[in-house]
């Protein structure tokens, strides 16, 4: 029996300021009944005929695509956004989850309990007695106020479980206080920033204000050092759907995307909303998955698109020719900065420092001499590229430990010397103010990978 068609269309879309958070716009005589289906199912309304699904766990895509098929099922309209298709499509899965034995279906039957007390709690159903630090988490003890059951919680965001039940109020504080009495508090923890966003996403739109669109002048062919930093997130996604021998993985946080090689020896972090002078891009290679790291790489947020593209197409080719023990000799150095000397960049030494400058002096290679002939096996900064009108506040700058392979720093440089990009006309003069250090740098260590590679 076909259920017959109601004057009812829903469309769901990606929240335009929460990274995870989804939206449905209703619509029609009968939008009402999407209303209340939707409500039932954990959505908040935000304005007339509109409603927001934001979660703890990031797995709003999933619970969009069961709303659908069950609207769908009683006759409503429903329509997905692009957008929100690929989220839906996207096979991914936590790295260095705490409870590696859950397959995924059971991860995410953890995750929503976990939305469950967070829904109890933050409408009151559950009332929280008093919360403690236990380790690198947090505990609590509360009463439903609906069956008097009270429960002794454990974890944080989509990892909060119920670990003990008790007949009473009374028992369930006194076993907590038993435990955790030198850091007990009274009432809830505050919440987590994972809570937070939630809320608001929950409470309000938070439609970002729409500036009048001024008219944009033509790009520019500038050389590649000079180029605008285009979009670094697409320049990634680009490079993992060309290349499936590398995976993305999902972290803790939706600020920051992880790539593994197939053989898991070059890792890559980027951070998507890093500014212009922070490190966005860390790259690091490993002579064997569980072994030291033997060299990294970091840039900017405002690195040229060309100067990254020309990166990851090098990290695609596999040409890498570091080993471990291999010393950072002048062999090396002049391999590394041959295409600026055949370029004629000017060349000077200065003390520790060696320079390659272009002849208008609005881009550079720096190389370290004493960090790398007494600290080879430490990740400082012994290479350092910049770009801009001024090499003490540049543009961007990418720093590169002394181990980093050769054939990368000259294809680099090659893309220096005769790479180009565009760049628009009022990207022209900004002020940075990122500085290059006068003391060596040390590259930050990147967080832990994951131990065993995904499909995508």
């Amino acid at each position: 029996m076909t259920t017959p068609a109601l004057d009812a269309h829903v469309r769901l879309d990606n929240h335009p300021t929460h990274p995870s958070a989804l939206t449905a716009a209703l619509t029609g005589a009968q939008a009402h009944i999407a209303h209340l289906a939707l409500e039932a199912d954990g959505w908040s309304p935000v304005g007339e005929n509109i409603l927001v699904l934001a979660r703890i766990d990031s797995e709003e895509p999933y619970w969009a695509q069961q709303a659908a098929n069950a609207l769908n099922a009683e006759g409503i309209t429903t329509e997905i956004t692009p957008g929100l298709r690929e989220a839906i499509d996207e096979d991914w899965t936590w790295a260095n989850y705490p409870m590696p034995w859950c397959t995924r279906s059971e991860i995410r039957e953890v995750s929503a309990e976990a939305q469950k007390i967070h829904e109890y709690i933050r409408h009151g159903h559950l009332f929280i007695h008093a919360h403690a630090e236990d380790g690198h988490t947090t505990v609590a003890v509360g009463t439903y106020l609906n069956g008097g059951r009270s429960v002794y919680l454990h974890g944080e965001n989509h990892l909060r479980q119920i670990a003990d039940t008790f007949d009473s109020p009374a028992k369930a504080l006194l076993a907590f206080e038993k435990i955790h009495g030198d850091t007990m508090r009274p009432g809830p923890a505050p919440l987590t920033d994972t809570e937070r966003a939630a809320v608001k996403a929950q409470t309000q739109l938070g439609t970002p204000a729409i500036e009048p669109e001024l008219p944009r002048p033509r790009p520019e062919t500038v050389p590649a050092y000079a180029a605008d930093a285009g979009d670094h997130d697409a320049i990634l996604d680009t490079f993992l759907d060309a290349h499936g021998d590398w995976s993305k993985w999902r972290t803790w946080s939706d600020g920051t995307t992880h790539a593994i090689h197939e053989d898991q020896t070059l890792r890559i972090e980027l951070v998507h909303e890093a500014t212009a002078h922070d490190t966005a891009w860390t790259v690091a290679a490993y002579e064997t998955p569980v072994s030291d790291r033997m060299w990294a790489l970091t840039s900017t947020g405002a690195t040229p698109a060309p100067v990254m593209q020309e990166l990851l197409d090098h990290l695609a080719d596999g040409d890498l020719d570091t080993a471990l023990g291999t010393p950072v000799d002048e062999k090396a150095v002049t391999a590394a900065t041959h295409p600026l000397t055949d370029a004629g960049w000017n060349h000077t030494v200065d003390g520790r420092w060696m320079r390659w400058t272009t002849p208008a002096g609005d881009a550079g290679v720096q190389f370290d001499t004493f960090a790398a002939q007494h600290h080879p096996e430490q990740a400082l900064a012994t290479w350092i590229i910049w770009g801009g009108t001024n090499p003490d506040r540049p543009t961007w700058t990418l720093h590169a430990s002394p181990r980093t392979p050769s054939s990368l720093l000259a294809d680099l440089s090659e893309n220096l010397a005769h790479g180009t990009g565009t760049r628009q006309a009022q990207a022209i003069g900004l002020e940075r103010r990122a500085r290059l250090a006068t003391s060596p740098l040390t590259i930050p260590a990147p967080k832990t990978g994951p131990s065993a590679s995904r499909t995508r």
